[in-house]
């Protein structure tokens, strides 16, 4: 859920799910209220026109041969209506019938069908001949030579008709709804797709600054993103000036203290050990200095094998510490890359395995790996280990718990330093495969 597209993806997958089945039910109700509404106000016209035929004399209904609704004429027609007295309470459960048409024969009525009010309407659901029929009721009071007449008017329609109709709506309904909520889809992920192409499009470019193939993001982004990418190329521009004013300056102060020394070293006087100390220091100018000129201005961001260093290392150390015939076990892997100088790659590994080498006893474990975007490099030994006492100790300038040979012990303190201006984490542990130390460095989003 990390992602801008999956969830604007969502919202409308969960926006069409929802609201198109909602709409779909809406409609199928209004629909249904409508043919429903429909079918009573035709029974209602129906019953206007039965009553306006029908007579009565001297206490008996009269009625006429056929009715002008020709369903009333035909058998089973699936349009029935009856006459019946207007029942009191005593006489419910009575089905006497004073008249019914001829599309009632042979057809067996359900009992009873009650009657309500004079002057009420009353609607129901009755089964006849084993199918669902919609039975109209209304009551009226005809006067007979000053007698009071009440009947009860039943008109009775099968609702297959009504039933088929609103199924076959429901059926092209959610048919429709089905295929527009594909169409729907589709085109809110084409338009999700080309409103989020800018940010594809810088994620693009942010890849090739990367790789040392462009050095400014160029294109003509959106309104939203404009200040953003103007302090990107900014913050790029500026880094790369402060990188370029410090190497110039590492430079300058290299070539500044050549010439001092050489003078120191040319003269006569000078003792073999304070001799021996000006070379380490005139080779240590020699390799800043290099590192000054090879460095270019976009090496910060040049991808560096980590694979090639670990074995232009492991073959030095080798060398230098054949009389130990230490076993270098190398786990890399090939895809993983360091975005940064080689040279500080390699000042920041050759120390911690140079340090890996003067404690171990004959392994040293080198394990390179990419963890959710971490770039994790760790170094053991099979040494005595180091103190949890001492650990943070020895990371600090002239912190030293080892007794291997004569120095400052600002080694570790330059690694430290190196890792911290790439954003990473030096940690010290002991190793649970090899009993000795573990230098862990962790590079974040690499």
């Amino acid at each position: 859920m990390n992602s801008l597209k999956l969830r604007l993806l969502l919202s409308t997958l969960v926006m069409t799910v929802v609201m198109l089945p909602i709409i779909g039910f809406t409609l199928t109700n209004a629909f249904e209220l409508q043919l429903s509404q429909g079918m009573k106000n035709e029974l209602k016209a129906y019953s206007y026109s039965i009553f306006t035929v029908a007579e009565v004399e001297n206490g008996e209904l009269l009625m006429p041969e056929l009715l002008l609704e020709n369903q009333f004429n035909v058998s089973q027609s699936g349009l029935y209506a009856l006459i019946t007295p207007l029942f009191n309470s005593e006489q419910q459960g009575q089905n006497t019938v004073l008249w019914q048409s001829k599309s009632l024969l042979a057809m067996l009525l359900p009992s009873p069908l009650g009657s309500p009010k004079i002057g009420k309407t009353q609607f129901s659901k009755i089964y006849l001949a084993d199918r669902e029929h919609l039975l109209y009721s209304f009551s009226a009071s005809f006067s007979d030579n000053g007698q009071a007449f009440p009947i009860t008017l039943h008109l009775i329609k099968d609702q297959q008709e009504f039933l088929s109709a609103l199924n076959g709506f429901k059926q092209k309904l959610w048919t429709w709804l089905l295929v527009l909520m594909v169409v729907f889809v589709f085109v809110q992920i084409i338009w999700l797709l080309w409103t989020l192409k800018p940010l594809s499009i810088l994620t693009k470019e942010l890849e090739q600054v990367e790789k040392g193939q462009r050095k400014a993001l160029n294109e003509n982004y959106p309104i939203e993103l404009q200040q953003v990418t103007k302090q990107l190329n900014a913050l790029l521009i500026t880094e790369g000036n402060q990188r370029q004013r410090y190497r110039n300056a590492l430079s300058d102060l290299a070539h500044s203290l050549k010439n001092p020394l050489a003078v120191i070293q040319s003269q006569a006087e000078i003792s073999a050990s304070s001799s021996e100390q000006l070379q380490r220091i005139n080779k240590i100018i020699e390799h800043q200095l290099k590192r000054a000129q090879s460095a270019g201005q976009s090496s910060w961001y040049l991808g560096v094998s980590i694979n090639e260093v670990v074995e232009k290392l492991t073959a030095t150390l080798s060398k230098i510490y054949q009389d130990k015939n230490l076993s270098f076990t190398v786990n890399v892997d090939s895809t993983a890359m360091f975005k940064g100088d080689e040279a500080d790659l390699m000042e920041m590994l050759g120390n911690i395995l140079d340090n890996a080498c003067k404690a171990a006893q004959q392994k040293i474990s080198i394990t390179v790996t990419l963890e959710n975007k971490k770039l994790v490099i760790e170094v053991a030994d099979d040494g005595k280990g180091i103190d949890e006492s001492k650990q943070a100790f020895i990371l600090s300038r002239g912190g030293r718990a080892d007794t291997y040979q004569a120095g400052h012990g600002i080694g570790l303190a330059i690694v430290n330093d190196l890792v911290n201006s790439y954003t990473g984490q030096l940690s010290i542990g002991n190793s649970k495969i090899l009993s000795g130390a573990v230098f862990t460095i962790v590079f974040e989003s690499f």
